[in-house]
C-alpha cells in the first residue's frame, strides 16, 4: 500500500500538471487581449521614457518560444503635440515570460526589431541631436549611476549601480535619418545588429553593420561596465570599425562625461588618408586617393584634440615614428613630428599637395578644409630619380595656404633646399617654386634633370625661383616670373667639341648642335644669370671660360613653344698664341628648339687683331 508521502507526491505532480495545462490553455486568450497589448506598450515606455503606440493586437506564438509579434510600433516625445515619431518599427517580436503573462503581467527581456527607423534632428552646423527621453528606467538608472560616479570619480562604488535586467535587442534592415525643416535625409541604411546587455550593472556589447555614405561599415563595441560610461564615469572600452576606406580599433579606457575622453591603444589603416577624409567629410579633399597609411599609437585626449604618442606611422610603405596631435573641429587639423628611415618625398607631398583631375592641374580648394603642420626628418629619401640624405622638411596647410619645404638635405654631393607653395588669394591662386643647390656635382645634377649635353661637370651652385598663377603647372611655367642662376668652378662642359664647332662654323651655313656634341670641353668656370618674366627667360649672362677662350650667350628662351633665340660668340683670350680657328672670334646665332638647337654663324670667323704694342 502506497505511503502517505508517496500519495502526497502524486497529488503535487498532478497539481503542477493541471496548472501548466491551464496556463498553456489560457495564454493565447490572456496575451491577445487589449490589456496585454497596452501592458507591452507601457513596459516599452517605462524603459525608454517615450510615448509608445502599437497598432493592432499582438500575434501570439507559444512554440518553440512564447513570444508576441507587434506591428507598427512608434515612439514619440510626450511633450510633442504633433506626436511625430522619433523611432518606429514595422514589426517587433518580443519574448515573454509565460508565467507573468498568465498572471496578467508583461515581463520580457529580448526584442527583435524589423525595419526600424531612428530620427535625429540636424542642427544648422551639421551636428546631430539625439531624441531626448523624458524619463524611463534607463535614464533613471544612468542618473543614479551618475550620482555614484560624482561621489567618487576615481573609484565609484560598483555595488551600488542599478542591477535591472535588460536583455538582448536585435534589429534588422534599419536606418537612421536626419530631420530638418526641409525634410529628411538618410544617414545610415541597411542597419543590422545586436545589443547584448544582460543587466545594467553587467558587461554589454554592440555589434552592427550598415551603409554610411555609400560604404558598408561594421562596428563592434564592448565594455565590462557600460553604465559607467553613460553616467560620465571612466570604464574599459574595446571598439572597432571596418570599412573599405578605413579600419580602426581602440582598446583602453574611455569616459563620456562632457566631452568624451580616451586613453588607450589605437590603430588605423587606410588605402589613402585622402580617401578617409573625403569619405568622412565630403568635399574636404579633391580627386582620387593617394597612398596607403597605417598608424598605431597610444591615444589620449578627447575628440576636440587627440594626442598620439609613440606613433608608428607607415605612409606609402615608408615606416616612421613620432608624436601627432589630431583635432576634429569643423576644420580638422593634424600637427606633430615624424622621423623616417626612408621616405618617398614626392609621394608624401602628393598626399597633401594639390592635385587636380589632370597631371598638370592644380586644385587648392582642400586648403580651406584641413589644417596641417608636420615636421619631417629622414635618414634617406627619394624624389623621383634623385637620392637624398639627412632630410629635414615641413608640410603646412592652413587657410588657403599649402606649402611643402625641404629646409635641408644632402644631394648631388652637396646641399639642397627646395620648396613649393600655393597661396589662394582674391585674384586667384599664386604658386611659388624654389630650389637652391649648393656645392653640388653639376654632372650628377644634370643627369637627374635629364640633361646630357651642355652640362657643367664640376662643383657649383644652382638657384631657381619661379612665381606665377597656380591654375595649372603648364600655366605656371608659361606665365612665371623669377630668376635662374648657376655658378660652377673648374671642371668641364659635357656635350661640346669646341674644335669641331669652330671647324663647322668656318664652313658656313647652319648646323645642328648634335654635330659637334661628341666631346667634353675643359673649363675654368661657368656662370649663368637669367631673369624670367611671363614665362620667358632673358639671359643676362651665360659665360664659360676655358684656358684659351671665352664663350658667351645672350638672348631669350621662352617656355611656350620651347624655342631658342640666342646670339653668342667664342672669343680667344690670346690671339697670338695660335693660328687655329679658335684664335679667331666666332660669332653665331642659336635657334631651333630646346630639344634640337641649330647654330648659324653670323659672319665668317674673323681674326681678332692683336693689341698694338705701346711705343712707350
Amino acid at each position: 500500500m502506497p505511503s502517505p508521502l508517496f500519495r502526497r507526491s502524486i497529488w503535487a505532480i498532478a497539481g503542477i500538471a493541471v496548472l501548466v495545462a491551464a496556463v498553456i490553455v489560457a495564454l493565447p486568450f490572456i496575451a491577445s487581449t487589449r490589456i496585454v497589448r497596452d501592458r507591452i506598450a507601457f513596459e516599452l515606455s517605462a524603459w525608454s521614457g517615450f510615448r509608445v503606440s502599437i497598432e493592432g493586437a499582438p500575434v501570439i506564438e507559444i512554440w518553440p518560444d512564447f513570444r508576441a509579434t507587434l506591428t507598427d510600433v512608434t515612439l514619440s516625445d510626450w511633450e510633442d503635440p504633433s506626436n511625430a515619431p522619433v523611432f518606429e518599427a514595422e514589426r517587433v517580436e518580443i519574448e515573454l515570460s509565460s508565467l507573468s503573462a498568465a498572471l496578467g503581467n508583461v515581463d520580457f527581456s529580448d526584442a527583435h526589431f524589423e525595419r526600424p527607423t531612428l530620427r535625429l534632428k540636424r542642427a544648422a552646423d551639421g551636428t546631430y541631436e539625439w531624441p531626448r527621453s523624458r524619463g524611463g528606467r534607463i535614464i533613471r538608472s544612468i542618473e543614479r549611476a551618475r550620482g555614484t560616479v560624482s561621489s567618487n570619480p576615481a573609484a565609484p562604488d560598483l555595488a551600488s549601480l542599478p542591477s535591472d535586467e535588460f536583455g538582448v535587442i536585435e534589429f534588422v534592415d534599419g536606418r537612421v535619418v536626419a530631420v530638418t525643416d526641409k525634410g529628411e535625409d538618410e544617414v545610415l541604411s541597411d542597419l543590422t545588429g545586436k545589443v547584448a546587455w544582460g543587466a545594467l550593472n553587467k558587461s554589454g556589447s554592440l555589434s552592427a553593420t550598415g551603409v554610411w555614405r555609400g560604404e558598408p561599415v561594421a562596428v563592434e563595441m564592448s565594455s565590462p561596465r557600460p553604465l559607467l560610461l553613460f553616467a560620465g564615469g571612466e570604464a574599459p572600452l574595446t571598439a572597432s570599425l571596418k570599412a573599405a576606406p578605413v579600419e580602426a580599433s581602440f582598446d583602453g579606457l574611455a569616459g563620456f562625461a562632457g566631452e568624451a575622453h580616451f586613453d588607450g591603444q589605437a590603430k588605423l589603416a587606410a588605402p589613402s588618408l585622402r580617401r578617409v577624409m573625403e569619405w568622412s567629410r565630403p568635399g574636404i579633399l579633391p580627386d582620387s586617393p593617394v597612398g596607403p597609411i597605417a598608424i598605431s599609437a597610444r591615444v589620449s585626449g578627447n575628440p576636440a584634440r587627440l594626442k598620439l604618442e609613440g606613433a608608428q606611422v607607415t605612409l606609402n610603405g615608408s615606416p616612421g615614428t613620432g608624436v601627432l596631435e589630431l583635432s576634429l573641429h569643423s576644420v580638422p587639423s593634424i600637427a606633430g613630428t615624424l622621423a623616417f628611415d626612408t621616405i618617398d618625398v614626392i609621394a608624401f607631398a602628393s598626399a597633401f599637395a594639390p592635385a587636380g583631375s589632370s597631371p598638370t592641374a592644380i586644385d587648392t580648394s582642400f586648403a580651406d578644409h584641413v589644417n596641417l603642420d608636420l615636421r619631417l626628418s629622414a635618414a634617406k629619401a627619394t624624389a623621383g630619380s634623385i637620392t637624398l640624405a639627412e632630410v629635414a622638411a615641413t608640410a603646412q596647410v592652413k587657410g588657403g595656404l599649402a606649402a611643402f619645404d625641404i629646409s635641408d638635405a644632402e644631394a648631388f654631393g652637396g646641399n639642397v633646399q627646395a620648396g613649393v607653395r600655393f597661396d589662394r588669394k582674391p585674384g586667384g591662386t599664386q604658386a611659388e617654386l624654389r630650389l637652391l643647390a649648393s656645392d653640388i656635382d653639376g654632372g650628377a645634377f644634370g643627369t637627374a634633370a635629364g640633361m646630357s649635353h651642355m652640362v657643367p661637370i664640376g662643383r657649383g651652385t644652382v638657384s631657381v625661383i619661379l612665381k606665377g598663377p597656380g591654375t595649372s603647372w603648364e600655366t605656371l611655367l608659361q606665365n612665371a616670373d623669377g630668376s635662374v642662376s648657376a655658378t660652377f668652378g673648374v671642371g668641364a662642359i659635357a656635350g661640346l667639341d669646341l674644335q669641331a664647332f669652330a671647324a663647322r662654323a668656318a664652313e658656313g651655313g647652319f648646323f645642328s648642335l648634335d654635330e659637334v656634341a661628341e666631346g667634353t670641353l675643359p673649363v675654368d668656370g661657368v656662370e649663368l644669370k637669367a631673369a624670367i618674366s611671363n614665362g620667358v627667360a632673358r639671359i643676362d649672362k651665360a659665360e664659360a671660360r676655358t684656358p684659351a677662350n671665352r664663350i658667351w650667350l645672350t638672348g631669350i628662351v621662352p617656355y611656350l613653344g620651347r624655342g631658342l633665340a640666342l646670339s653668342g660668340a667664342i672669343e680667344p683670350k690670346d690671339t697670338t698664341a695660335s693660328t687655329s680657328n679658335l684664335a679667331k672670334r666666332i660669332a653665331f646665332f642659336v635657334g631651333g628648339s630646346w630639344g634640337a638647337p641649330f647654330i648659324s654663324p653670323l659672319v665668317a670667323p674673323e681674326t681678332v687683331a692683336p693689341p698694338v704694342p705701346s711705343r712707350d
